[in-house]
């Protein structure tokens, strides 16, 4: 998969579909951004972990934070400066991951 920056109603679209599954605009940075909370610190850092191993499948990799059960995630595509299809892929894939 290639990133191809997200423009006009397929952007419109895209970020609604994300919006809807509770992933938030960064206007300043032109990011999406989701907090996920876990039950404890192992569940959280096994998640991140099933993340880590899709990220490098798709060479495109999320800036996140992880505190006890809380990860902050941002996803955004610095080769097309801003939110590309990698992005709207890789927010389906890990919310798919977390339930």
């Amino acid at each position: 998969m290639t990133a191809e920056n997200l423009q006009g109603t397929d952007r419109d679209a895209a970020l609604a579909e994300v919006t809807a599954r509770g992933w938030s605009h960064d206007d300043s940075r032109d990011a999406i951004t989701k907090t996920f909370t876990f039950t404890d610190f192992s569940e959280a850092f096994g998640w991140m972990t099933r993340v880590a191993m899709v990220a490098e499948q798709m060479n495109h990799h999320p800036e996140w934070s992880n505190v006890y059960k809380t990860v902050d995630v941002t996803l955004t595509t610095h080769d097309v400066d801003g939110i590309s299809t990698l992005d709207i892929a890789m927010a389906s894939k890990m919310d798919r991951l977390a339930v």
